[in-house]
C-alpha cells in the first residue's frame, strides 16, 4: 500500500490539482492529508475537490481546522490571519460538519512500515512546534504516549519537510503543498515498500496565481498569492519564528 501525505494545503486549489496529476499520487491507495488542509483563499473548492477523491482520502485535523470551525460558527471573532476569517466564511454547514468530525492523530498500517501515526503538529498536540533540530528531551515529551510498536510518524504544521531519526523511531514532516517555506513548489512525502520519498511538484505560479484571483475576493489576494506561493519566506526565516516554540533556550 503506497501512501502519499499531503499537509498544509492551506486552500490552495492549483498546488493540490498539481500534487493530485502526479502519477505517483494518482497509483496511491490512500492519500492522507495530516491537516490545515483549507484555512487560506479557496476553501470550498479545495474541500469538495477531496471530498470527491471517496475513500481513498484519509483526514487527519490540524489547528486550523479547529480554528475555522469556531470561527464559522461565531461569526463576530477575529484573528490574527485575515485570511481564516474569509476562509470560514466560505464554508458550508456541510464543510463546517465535516471539519468538526476530523479526528487527530491517525494511524495506519501501511507496507514496509507496519503501524505508521499521522498527525499535524504532534501525536498530543495538533499545535505543538517541533523541528528538525528540536532537542531529543523535547520529542521524548510529544511521543511519550506513542504505542512502542509505532515505528513512524508524520507530521505537518511547520511547512518544512525533513526526514530524521529519533531514538530509533522516523519522523517525516511532509512540508506544505500550498505555503511552502525555503522552496518553490508544492511539497509531499510518498511512502512506499519502506521507502520515504520528500517530494515537491512544480506549477505554474503565476497561472495559479490568476486561477486563485478569478475565485477568490479577499482583499489582499495578490499580496498573499505572492507571498506564499512565491515561497518568499525562507527555511532560516521561518526556523528563526517559530524556533523558540519548541521551547529551546535562547
Amino acid at each position: 500500500m503506497a501512501v502519499a501525505v499531503l499537509s498544509d494545503i492551506h486552500g490552495v486549489l492549483p498546488a493540490l490539482d498539481a500534487v493530485l496529476a502526479e502519477p505517483d499520487v494518482q497509483g496511491c491507495e490512500r492519500i492522507v492529508l495530516t491537516g490545515d488542509i483549507a484555512a487560506g483563499p479557496q476553501p470550498a473548492q479545495v474541500l469538495d475537490r477531496l471530498t470527491s477523491l471517496g475513500e481513498r482520502v484519509v483526514w487527519v485535523r490540524g489547528n486550523c481546522e479547529r480554528e475555522l470551525v469556531d470561527l464559522a460558527r461565531d461569526p463576530g471573532r477575529t484573528v490574527p490571519f485575515a485570511i481564516s476569517r474569509y476562509a470560514a466564511d466560505q464554508l458550508s454547514p456541510e464543510h463546517v460538519a465535516l471539519l468538526d468530525s476530523l479526528p487527530h492523530p491517525v494511524t495506519l498500517d501501511v507496507e514496509g512500515f507496519g503501524p505508521v501515526l499521522f498527525c499535524h503538529g504532534t501525536p498530543r498536540d495538533d499545535n505543538e512546534i517541533v523541528l528538525v533540530d528540536t532537542r531529543l528531551e523535547r520529542w521524548a515529551e510529544a511521543f511519550a504516549d506513542v504505542p512502542e510498536d509505532v515505528g513512524t510518524v508524520v507530521c505537518g504544521h511547520t511547512h518544512m519537510p525533513f526526514v530524521r531519526l529519533v531514538d530509533r523511531r522516523l519522523v517525516v514532516n511532509a512540508g506544505s503543498v500550498g505555503m511552502s517555506y525555503g522552496s518553490l513548489g508544492a511539497d509531499w512525502v510518498l511512502l512506499d515498500d519502506g521507502a520515504v520519498t520528500v517530494r515537491s511538484t512544480r506549477y505554474d505560479v503565476e497561472a495559479a496565481r490568476a486561477a486563485i484571483r478569478a475565485t477568490c475576493d479577499y482583499p489582499d489576494i495578490d499580496e498573499w498569492t505572492d507571498e506564499y506561493l512565491n515561497a518568499r519566506n525562507s527555511d532560516a526565516d521561518a526556523l528563526a519564528v517559530f524556533g523558540p516554540g519548541d521551547g529551546r533556550a535562547g
